[in-house]
């Protein structure tokens, strides 16, 4: 019988993105159907993987060196879905990451995550096919790896996992996506809309899981969430958040209106 932290790792390093798909749509499927045991305290060694898998191509260049995406020009179109379609592959593996790596929470917090990984993998599958009905494909595109960068400065700490990946760097999605989607409304490109009204509705729940385990490891261990946060964010250098914010998303996703009211005052 297949053991869910182990097979979530086993599916992480899979190079291929078709193949680790629907992998991790068979373990959320089986694991529902109770075929699937979850061993909490286990120590895993991913060994000589490397993680997390990916294909040869998108080719990883430097935030800064990923051509400004138009909207005028259907490759610019294009480019911005790509950059959507490589988000939503990251978060994909950074939810797997976060099942495998971490021993000794609870189970629903394994749980979650499962959802989440499945949540982004049909993001992912969504965003992909449409960029094929336009003549590309993931990997068609330069992409940057910031997202990825912060997952792999966190792997000694579940709690700064929590603080600054879901809640730091998924959470700008929040704000970012109605404004990708109001850009493809204003030239009447209704699928994409579509999309993006699915990945927002969400990642609002993604986004709302990080802040419950954080939150979670907070009272645990007796810590102010606020303090905390802090102290995370410089210690793994954190980006600084700039606004504009999404207050009702970020409202549904969980953060205090104490949380809210720093993040208009910084």
């Amino acid at each position: 019988m297949l053991e869910l932290r182990a097979t979530s790792l086993a599916i992480l390093a899979s190079v291929d993105y078709q193949a680790k798909v629907s992998q991790l749509l068979q373990l959320f499927d089986e694991y529902q159907q109770q075929q699937v045991t979850l061993d909490i305290s286990g120590v895993l060694n991913p060994q000589d993987l490397t993680l997390p898998g990916r294909p040869a191509k998108p080719e990883l260049v430097l935030p800064k060196l990923v051509p400004k995406r138009r909207m005028d020009t259907p490759e610019g179109r294009a480019g911005l879905l790509h950059s959507l379609a490589h988000i939503e592959f990251n978060a994909m593996n950074l939810a797997l990451d976060a099942i495998w790596r971490f021993p000794n929470m609870p189970q629903q917090y394994y749980e979650d995550w499962l959802k989440v990984a499945k949540e982004e993998a049909y993001h992912f599958s969504l965003v992909n096919e449409h960029l094929k009905s336009l003549g590309f494909t993931y990997g068609d595109f330069p992409a940057h790896n910031s997202l990825w960068e912060m997952v792999e400065r966190t792997t000694d700490s579940v709690i700064a996992r929590m603080a600054l990946v879901p809640r730091t760097m998924e959470a700008r999605g929040l704000d970012a996506v109605p404004m990708i989607r109001d850009r493809f409304k204003q030239i009447k490109e209704a699928r994409a809309v579509e999309i993006l009204e699915i990945i927002l509705n969400d990642e609002i729940g993604h986004v709302l899981i990080g802040n419950r385990w954080f939150n979670f490891l907070c009272t645990q261990d007796h810590l102010s969430p606020i303090a905390t946060y802090r102290e995370l964010a410089e210690k793994y250098r954190a980006p600084v958040l700039k606004g504009p914010f999404n207050i009702e998303a970020r409202q549904r996703a969980g953060f205090t209106s104490e949380e809210l009211t720093l993040l208009g005052a910084s």
